[in-house]
């Protein structure tokens, strides 16, 4: 009987129908509340992970104590200095004679403009270094969250397993008291609840140790995360598109940009250091009771202290250049793999039907219900489409995460 009724043949239909436009359905249909309030849990997560993680608070630091640091190479390179000699001669009391010096020595004045440009250039690249962290910082998180989703979606699919393991034992306990079934299927069921305990403190220990990796991202701030949707993304469709959109926003390329910027106007800056430095002051001399007032005006020539700082600008000059080249390497080979990994994810996940398989696991339970269908038959097919459920999420996860590192300048 059981291999003629109409579960049967459902069950033939399952194992060979090909599992078509999964993905497609779940991406595009399920783009309601869930997901909107998923997108926004995540985006506050992040915020908090971007005001409370103190990896950034300390570079923003560092980078204060940097920009006043740069603000004060550009400063008049000599104190005010105040001299004053007394002098004294035999036969006399007192001061015979004494001299007072005030003077303050200063660069030649287009040093003071080619340092001013670089030091906008070196506040650039400070942001663009702190662009670079933060971006990272935030993609961590973001995996992080979209591993959360993925637990979440796992907690819900174990909590329905145990609700449905719990209704069967009960009726497999009733039946087996009535003797319309053995020992053999009860004691299946009961197996099936143990096995499903072992997942969930799985499931929860993974859940905990995420969190807790989150939280000290935030600061050592709990956070939170119950959603079981993933936000809506958009797909990679276009190669060109994709290798356009990354090379241009790319937070490495542009911080070794602005570290070559930065690098060659120093060079200008170093090649000027063979212009005159000046000194000028007033001068007061007295003689007995007599005074005599005047300015002080006076150049130096810097011989020796400008040697080979333009060369030490122009090796750290060449050395930002390979940096760049290596970053723009380093973005066009992961862009590729990164692009081909993600067509072949995405196909991967398209083949799995999951309303197919959801209908497949209410009908099954029917079937036992109905008493059409023994206890090991269903657990037998019902093993195989956890198990194939359990595979689409991990590639869904694996998919969004994918996503997320292709698109992490958008954060």
């Amino acid at each position: 009987m059981l291999k003629t009724n109409p579960i049967s043949l459902m069950k033939i239909f399952y194992n060979t129908l090909p599992f078509l436009s999964a993905a497609a359905i779940l991406l595009s249909a399920s783009c309601g509340s869930l997901r909107a309030q998923s997108m926004e849990s995540i985006d506050s997560v992040l915020a908090a992970v971007e005001r409370n993680n103190l990896e950034l608070r300390a570079l923003q630091q560092n980078n204060e104590a940097s920009r006043l640091e740069i603000q004060s190479q550009n400063n008049l390179q000599q104190d005010l200095s105040v001299s004053y000699s007394p002098f004294f001669t035999r036969g006399y009391d007192g001061v015979a004679s004494s001299e007072l010096v005030v003077s303050m020595g200063f660069d030649f004045p287009s040093q003071y403009i080619s340092r001013g440009k670089s030091g906008k250039l070196q506040n650039e690249a400070l942001d663009m270094q702190y662009a670079l962290q933060r971006r990272d910082i935030l993609l961590q998180a973001q995996l992080l969250c979209l591993d959360l989703v993925r637990l979440n979606q796992e907690k819900e699919l174990l909590d329905t397993r145990m609700a449905n393991a719990d209704e069967l034992l009960a009726l497999m306990e009733k039946r087996f008291s009535e003797g319309g079934a053995n020992v053999i299927e009860v004691n299946k069921v009961k197996m099936e609840r143990m096995n499903v305990r072992t997942l969930a403190a799985q499931n929860e220990a993974a859940r905990q140790n995420t969190l807790q990796t989150l939280r000290a991202m935030n600061g050592n701030i709990p956070v939170e995360l119950l959603v079981a949707e993933y936000p809506a993304a958009a797909e990679v469709v276009n190669y060109d598109e994709f290798y356009a959109e990354v090379m241009a926003t790319d937070a490495g390329i542009l911080s070794a940009e602005a570290s070559v910027d930065a690098a060659a106007q120093e060079i200008k800056v170093n090649k000027q250091n063979w212009l005159p430095k000046f000194e000028v002051g007033y001068r007061r001399n007295t003689a007995m009771k007599e005074a005599s007032n005047g300015f002080l005006v006076g150049a130096s020539l810097p011989l020796f202290s400008s040697r080979n700082k333009t060369k030490i600008a122009e090796a750290r000059h060449t050395a930002a250049q390979s940096e760049l080249e290596n970053a723009r390497l380093q973005a066009e080979t992961q862009l590729q793999s990164r692009y081909n990994e993600l067509q072949q994810i995405h196909s991967a996940v398209q083949t799995y039907d999951v309303p197919l398989m959801h209908s497949t696991l209410d009908a099954l339970k029917s079937a036992v219900l109905a008493g059409q269908m023994s206890v090991i038959d269903y657990y037998v097919e019902a093993d195989n489409v956890y198990g194939n459920l359990s595979t689409y999420l991990s590639l869904e996860n694996q998919y969004r995460k994918l996503l997320a590192e292709a698109y992490r300048n958008r954060l």
